[in-house]
């Protein structure tokens, strides 16, 4: 499906919603045009995010791409995780993060281990030692490079957008069935 009418059905959706709720779109943020829409910002301002990582994590030469120290990071909080419910978790499909699984395994900070979930078997991926090494190192070098992008952005406002980032997604998963 073109990404366009997936966009203007999103649109409506989130129209149609506000309007069930008598709530006045008349000045809102969706109007005729993709690039005046709030959807388009928000992927812009996470291509921007992603390009800032991967530029951070070439300057320091961490050794891992931004992508293996996400999975690093989320195995850090959340340890055996099989693929399925990390791949959600990085917001990634299956086959790339297996991809990235296969390569972290390959260097020695991840490990996999046969368990069953719901009588099924799985492997539950867990951070090594090795790796939570690597990951702390990575951080102490990329992490300010975030804070300084942060702090010049005031706190109240980084919550307000953060919080209404969490209500768009409420609505548009009251209203539409998604599947990620």
């Amino acid at each position: 499906m073109d990404d366009n009418i997936i966009v203007l059905q999103k649109q409506h959706v989130v129209i149609t919603t506000y309007y069930k709720r008598g709530i006045d779109l008349s000045n809102s943020f969706i109007h005729e045009h993709f690039i005046d829409t709030i959807f388009y910002q928000i992927e812009l301002t996470a291509k921007y995010c992603k390009l800032l990582g991967q530029q951070v994590f070439e300057k320091y030469n961490a050794g891992i791409t931004l992508e293996e120290y996400t999975v690093l990071d989320t195995l850090s909080e959340n340890n055996s995780l099989c693929q399925r419910d990390l791949a959600k978790l990085i917001l990634k499909d299956r086959a790339n993060t297996g991809k990235l699984l296969d390569i972290l395994a390959d260097k020695g900070y991840i490990s996999r281990e046969l368990s069953v979930k719901n009588n099924r078997p799985v492997k539950l991926v867990n951070i090594t030692d090795k790796g939570m090494d690597k990951l702390n190192e990575v951080a102490s070098k990329v992490r300010p490079n975030y804070n300084l992008v942060k702090e010049k952005i005031n706190k109240r406002n980084l919550q307000k957008v953060g919080d209404l980032l969490k209500e768009l997604r409420q609505v548009l998963n009251e209203t539409i069935e998604i599947q990620i």
